[in-house]
């Protein structure tokens, strides 16, 4: 049996990111939740785009940006 998993792309307003640091933050917080392929931050428009294996949990991801 074989099992595939379709890449999905989500795209998250956050509120209160101002900085490198905040972005660095962000990356890193996110890069511990399971199925995170790629996370891409732009301070700027106040958004995180992540790129996951499958469907991200977004308990999960709303975790860690508030841990960052």
């Amino acid at each position: 049996m074989t099992t595939t998993s379709t890449p999905t792309s989500e795209t998250f307003c956050v509120i209160g990111m101002s900085c490198r640091h905040c972005e660095m933050a962000v990356t890193t917080e996110l890069s511990k939740v399971p199925g995170l392929v790629h996370v891409a931050v732009d301070v700027a428009a106040g958004t995180v785009t992540t790129h996951s294996e499958r469907p991200l949990d977004r308990h999960a991801v709303a975790a860690a940006i508030d841990a960052a």
